[in-house]
């Protein structure tokens, strides 16, 4: 852990989904591995570059001769829907999730819709009262517009918000939109540099409510 967890109180909690509450890294590798074989990409030097970015950014981003992104990221969003094998949750997310008041808290993800419900039902993990999607915000992260649109629909201040993040993107929409953040590691291949509070994932971690606000702990 990189900083001790935040120790003050909470009005809600939100979550990025992929690699934060579940891990569809596999899946999403596979699909877009395909895809940048087919386009004549470097693919390990080019995987690194989808988590946490809308599909179609991450397209739009290549500047490909002759590529719709939008189609091409709507083709993709198809082949990742059929491929959930092995999506499953974060170590202790569905528990956690469990601990908080349905109305205090979000999901906030770059996925669209009908994608993250996909996975979000093969890692046996419920459908949030709050869900922020692709096709909600205006802009993608790394801009802070879901986490604000998140907090908004909570009926929560940003900077009365935690976010729980995995990936960079994910991490500088946050902070841009007021919130403290802590970083969820368990995908991570290697060590991440972040003045954030860190943790593996959730089996460690508990909440308190006291019927108005929420607090971060790590579990006796």
């Amino acid at each position: 852990m990189t900083s001790a967890l935040p120790t003050r109180r909470f009005g809600g909690f939100l979550f990025d989904m992929d690699g934060t509450i579940l891990s569809s890294i596999a899946s999403a590798e596979r699909a877009w591995t395909d895809w940048a074989t087919r386009q004549g990409l470097d693919v390990d030097a080019f995987l690194p570059t989808i988590h946490g970015v809308q599909s179609v950014e991450t397209i739009r981003r290549l500047n490909l001769p002759g590529i719709d992104p939008v189609a091409e990221a709507h083709a993709l969003t198809e082949a990742e829907m059929l491929d959930v094998d092995d999506v499953v949750p974060i170590g202790g997310a569905a528990e956690f999730l469990a601990a908080l008041p349905a109305d205090r808290w979000a999901i906030v993800t770059s996925a669209p819709r009908r994608l993250a419900e996909v996975r979000l039902k093969a890692a046996g993990l419920p459908l949030p009262g709050v869900f922020v999607t692709a096709e909600d915000a205006e802009r993608s992260k790394p801009a802070p517009d879901g986490f604000l649109l998140g907090a908004k629909r909570l009926g929560i201040a940003p900077e009365d918000c935690l976010a729980f993040e995995d990936a960079p993107a994910g991490i500088a929409a946050a902070e841009a939109a007021g919130m403290t953040v802590v970083v969820i590691t368990e995908t991570h291949g290697h060590a991440m540099d972040t003045a954030h509070a860190t943790v593996t994932d959730y089996r460690d971690l508990a909440v308190e409510w006291d019927g108005a606000s929420l607090k971060l702990d790590h579990r006796i």
